[in-house]
């Protein structure tokens, strides 16, 4: 089909809101083509950030790379959602992948102090804020727009293909970021810098496919811009993010932590002050949560996101802390969990389609967590590989039933109308969730460490008194350097375990492995509360036509 053909088809059906699979099918195209832009950059920049911050001399201002990108592209989530309301989203889809290419031009070029001064990783954090605001858009949007053109009943199905295109990135981003980081120079500029500059050639083929592919009509939405509400999310949230990036090493009860505190808490109280004045023309309405389903659901999202990260950030340092693995061979490693979450929600997706039933997937999902985090608890230095592969694939078994079905059911319980701001807003508390489930499982799994000082130091110390010629050799050095702060050389840098003596490594990977055990049933014990949360949730009837045949039908009414 020829791109005229395809505009007129558009224009078809714009006037009945009714797309025929074919159509569907292209729109996907360039959807997944602008998520796999944004999904591939997190797994590649991750894999890769050690050797950019040894690089630009800035190891420890490299969390503030992580927590700028946070910052902007958690915030910006909301605003895309209502701007494309009132706008249209195909026009926000394309600035957004935009945005994020010139942000990744940016990061690619930027420059380090050859004196050490750290500079260029400030510089990096900025350029990557400003990636960070490309990204926002990119998820909630593509949601959206699949909402707009597909019905609740049959959307299951194809939000698979969206899992689909996050699991693949999870693999490849990995093998990328470590290809980059491992080389020295490709075409006469660093080898780290590709892992910005590989975003280019993608986002030009992710442009080329939304402005050819992704032809949706645009029902104008006539609101004022709540400024205001934008304002104010950003005092309320901003501070909240920083502390849950920078709290473990400020202190949780620190002057800057308790500063941010109470920051967050009035921008929060001057945010929903706004949002009740600008009522329906608010960045987030709170009408939406007049809606049971749509409040439940949203608070079930948050819990999710929270005690979903228990497990997310954990399992990658087991494999590379206990079982030796690099960050590349710990990405492989990881594929029985997203091939566990994409056979999820294939299956799920279908059965949904089929019988119009979503609620059993809430309770069915977050009891398999709950199970795989039970058994990862069981954790010890004697498992081999295929038994952590066992929590892995349960793991991805519950993620690919909850994932899918919190964004169908936030969507269902709302107006089409709203479904932009519904679908903006529960992945901004997903978001939020994630962030806060990062910040305490962290703690647990780090000050867990720490206490266990003690057993490490006695550890070694038995390991030298059987053999202790092993301390004289070269590679043990860091054990007289550091001493009994070998806890904490861990928790900074835990390269030096695959070095020194396997007698000296062995106690220290066991604490670690007994930590990850806390953190692990920790989340457990949060995602139950998440699993009995979603029996009260009031299951409501998939619609069986999409958002913007909804709106055709409303504007024919209107003009009738």
């Amino acid at each position: 089909m020829s791109r005229e053909a395809r505009k007129a088809a558009a224009v078809e059906s714009a006037k009945t809101g009714v797309m025929s699979h074919r159509q569907i099918m292209f729109v996907l195209v360039g959807l997944m083509s602008g998520m796999f832009l944004s999904a591939l950059d997190q797994s590649v920049v991750g894999s890769a950030m050690r050797t950019i911050a040894d690089d630009l001399n800035g190891l420890e201002l490299q969390a503030w790379v992580t927590t700028a990108y946070l910052i902007t592209s958690t915030i910006s989530t909301p605003i895309y959602g209502k701007l494309g309301d009132i706008f249209g989203r195909r026009q926000l889809f394309i600035w957004a992948i935009s945005i994020f290419i010139l942000g990744s031009v940016a990061c690619g070029f930027v420059q380090g102090d050859p004196n050490g001064g750290g500079s260029g990783m400030y510089e990096l954090a900025a350029f990557r804020a400003l990636q960070g605001i490309g990204a926002g858009g990119l998820f909630s949007l593509a949601i959206t727009i699949l909402a707009d053109v597909v019905p609740p009943r049959d959307r299951a199905k194809y939000q698979g293909m969206f899992l689909a295109v996050f699991g693949t990135s999870s693999v490849l981003g990995p093998l990328i970021g470590g290809l980059f980081a491992g080389t020295n120079e490709i075409m006469f500029i660093s080898g780290w810098r590709w892992v910005f500059l590989i975003n280019i050639p993608i986002g030009a083929a992710a442009l080329y496919m939304v402005v050819n592919f992704l032809h949706i009509p645009h029902h104008p939405v006539r609101q004022r811009i709540d400024w205001w509400g934008a304002l104010t999310i950003v005092v309320g949230v901003v501070p909240l993010l920083v502390v849950a990036e920078q709290g473990r090493a400020w202190g949780w009860d620190s002057t800057n932590s308790i500063a941010m505190y109470v920051l967050g808490a009035l921008g929060i109280i001057a945010f929903i002050f706004v949002e009740r004045q600008q009522k329906e023309a608010a960045l987030l309405p709170l009408n939406l949560f007049k809606s049971r389903t749509f409040t439940l659901t949203t608070i079930l999202g948050v819990i999710v996101g929270v005690g979903m990260f228990g497990g997310m950030m954990s399992l990658p340092l087991v494999l590379q802390i206990v079982y030796g693995a690099t960050p590349t061979q710990a990405g492989l490693l990881m594929l029985p969990m997203v091939l566990g979450m994409m056979s999820a929600s294939i299956l799920s997706g279908r059965i949904t389609s089929s019988t119009g039933k979503y609620k059993i997937f809430m309770v069915a999902g977050t009891a398999t967590m709950t199970l795989s985090y039970v058994y990862l608890g069981q954790l010890n230095t004697g498992w081999p590989i295929w038994q952590v592969s066992i929590g892995m694939v349960l793991m991805g078994l519950g993620l690919g039933q909850m994932m899918q079905t919190l964004t169908i059911a936030s969507q269902n319980a709302v107006e089409a109308k709203d479904i932009g701001v519904a679908t903006s807003s529960s992945t901004f508390f997903r978001q939020m969730g994630g962030s806060l489930g990062v910040a305490i499982f962290l703690s647990i799994l780090f000050s867990t460490i720490g206490n266990k000082s003690t057993e490490i130091a006695a550890g070694i110390k038995k390991a030298i008194m059987a053999n202790p010629q092993l301390l004289a050799l070269p590679q043990n050095k860091i054990l007289t350097t550091q001493g009994a702060n070998l806890a904490d050389q861990v928790n900074s840098d835990s390269s030096f375990l695959n070095k020194i003596s396997p007698e000296f490594a062995a106690p220290i990977k066991t604490a670690f492995a007994e930590a990850t055990t806390v953190v692990f049933l920790s989340a457990a014990v949060v995602i139950v509360a998440a699993f009995l949360l979603s029996w009260f949730i009031k299951e409501i009837e998939l619609r069986k036509v999409s958002g913007m045949q909804e709106r055709a039908e409303a504007a024919a009414a209107s003009h009738g």
